[in-house]
């Protein structure tokens, strides 16, 4: 970091950057297999910004669910651009997903949540649990503050639905600490960000957040704020995984 980017950030935050820095330096050196599920979100360009500035033999992946927003796609050619680095596109399963619709509809996912839960699962989890398979870690950019579903998230866990370590580095992270990392450091960002949109995710299933809404609000805003996960990181973490500590 130049020293003028470090006139920029606050103490608090510069020593969450270097902890930052140093926990992945230290993932990588215990699980070289260890992958970074980028969504392309704020949060996660700040830790795909920490591992190309260490060249960290991290592999960075993508979920392209096939109905994310344009500016999403247009972000992951602007990131392998100026890291010079690709990013690993994940896709659901093509039939599956073609049966899925056939059967219930383009939008059933607004009708139940059993119906979202399916799509999510088509289009999510299931490439997910595909990539993750024989892996010993994957990293998260998932921060506490972010909704009333992640206020027990752990630094580092046994992720018990996928069978491997997961960190959460970016855990105790809040928002203004995020953004004066991505103003200071030039990093980039998703444009839908400036217009509403902390949280991005399927173009039909994202709306801006009123004044006031939690961070997650814009996400499946139909539902019953308790339910708002894709399956991804399905169950509360106190209640599911072993909590370990770095060491």
């Amino acid at each position: 970091m130049t020293s003028s980017a470090v006139q920029q950030i606050s103490t608090v935050t510069q020593t969450l950057w270097t902890q930052l820095l140093d926990q992945l330096q230290l993932i990588s050196q215990q699980h070289p297999d260890a992958v970074f599920a980028n969504s392309l979100a704020a949060e996660d360009m700040v830790i795909e910004h920490a591992i190309r500035q260490q060249q960290l033999p991290i592999t960075s992946f993508m979920l392209d669910t096939g109905r994310l927003p344009t500016q999403t796609l247009e972000l992951a050619k602007r990131v392998e651009a100026h890291y010079q680095s690709a990013i690993t596109v994940l896709q659901p399963d093509a039939n599956a997903v073609a049966a899925h619709v056939s059967e219930h509809g383009a939008y059933a996912f607004y009708e139940s949540l059993a119906l979202r839960q399916a799509c999510c699962q088509l289009r999510k989890v299931q490439p997910l649990q595909r990539y993750l398979q024989g892996k010993s870690a994957w990293i998260t950019g998932q921060r506490r503050e972010q909704s009333q579903t992640r206020t027990e998230l752990q630094a580092h866990e046994y992720d018990a639905q996928f069978g491997l370590q997961k960190f959460n580095p970016l855990r105790d992270w809040n928002t203004d600490q995020v953004w004066e990392i991505i103003r200071a450091l030039a990093i980039p960002y998703n444009p839908m960000h400036d217009q509403g949109y902390p949280s991005i995710g399927c173009d039909p299933c994202t709306r801006a957040i009123r004044p006031g809404e939690d961070l997650r609000a814009g996400r499946w805003w139909w539902e019953q704020r308790h339910s708002v996960e894709c399956g991804l990181h399905a169950s509360p973490l106190s209640q599911s995984s072993t909590t370990q500590e770095l060491s």
